[in-house]
């Protein structure tokens, strides 16, 4: 499939299905969608392969002369090819489990590679599913040699999406941009309402009616990054602070799956500090 941005203009849709008809493609779906703001024109088609006359290994290169014809930012992606995964983990389970079994249902298709925690906990779990676990201890005294610990084992596994499975710790700016738009965390609220630690009890002491979690890329800026999901659920004055947890981390664990499927199906296209999400 064939994801791609540029400035708007005439012609792009022509150009593409045309390239894709003239070497014997048969396209499935298609999408698209043109910012009036920005000026910015987003597109993913996905097209069968079957009596296609470019070898996979070939098409990027085929594709670049009409990408650089409307100054496209374009990815080629190939669904026989499962997204290589990483977790990472603190000492709250829900998410973890969750991702775990949605990917062995078939729910989503990715190969979850490994399993990092700054806590010792979550071993167990991984070593039922037969997913390789490392502790990797965070202090403030040694952050930066955590740190580049984690990034030489997401390496070493050549991760292509790291997924913060309640991960309760700030990533610093040079592990942020070692994975521009390839982490996705769940942060247990409403963004961009109650940033920070405990939204729950914020929640709770404003007394609001509805409680929310949201799933977004991670940038430098703490909560800020591009959303790619979100989802509420009505509270009432009758629900304790615990209940509030409860009900969220159901929440925080759909949220966050359906984030990861849609990234692993290469449906998001991030812009600024905004996503577009293809159905």
């Amino acid at each position: 499939m064939l994801l791609l941005s540029c400035p708007d203009t005439q012609g792009i849709v022509a150009e593409v299905s045309h390239f894709i008809f003239t070497y014997g493609g048969n396209i499935l779906d298609s999408h698209q969608h043109s910012d009036g703001e920005s000026g910015t024109f987003f597109m993913r088609v996905e097209w069968s392969l079957a009596g296609f006359k470019i070898p996979m290994e070939k098409i990027h290169t085929a594709f670049e002369p009409v990408a650089l014809k409307f100054d496209m930012d374009f990815r080629i992606h190939f669904s026989s090819r499962a997204t290589r995964m990483a977790i990472m983990v603190s000492q709250y389970d829900h998410c973890l489990y969750d991702l775990i079994l949605r990917n062995r249902e078939g729910e989503t298709h990715a190969d979850i590679r490994l399993v990092i925690g700054n806590h010792p906990q979550m071993e167990e779990i991984c070593q039922a599913f037969e997913i390789p676990f490392y502790h990797v201890p965070v202090a403030k005294k040694n952050k930066a040699e955590a740190e580049a610990r984690q990034i030489e084992l997401l390496r070493e596994h050549e991760i292509d999406l790291v997924v913060l499975a309640r991960y309760m710790q700030i990533l610093s700016d040079d592990f942020v941009s070692t994975f521009p738009n390839r982490i996705i965390n769940i942060h247990h609220s409403f963004l961009p309402a109650f940033i920070g630690a405990k939204p729950y009890h914020q929640a709770f002491a404003r007394g609001v009616k509805i409680i929310g979690a949201t799933s977004h890329y991670v940038t430098a800026d703490l909560d800020q990054g591009p959303i790619i999901e979100q989802d509420v659920t009505r509270i009432s004055h009758k629900d304790s602070v615990h209940n509030l947890i409860m009900k969220g981390r159901n929440l925080e664990k759909l949220v966050l799956s359906r984030a990861v499927k849609l990234h692993l199906e290469h449906r998001v296209l991030a812009y600024g500090n905004k996503t577009v999400v293809f159905d």
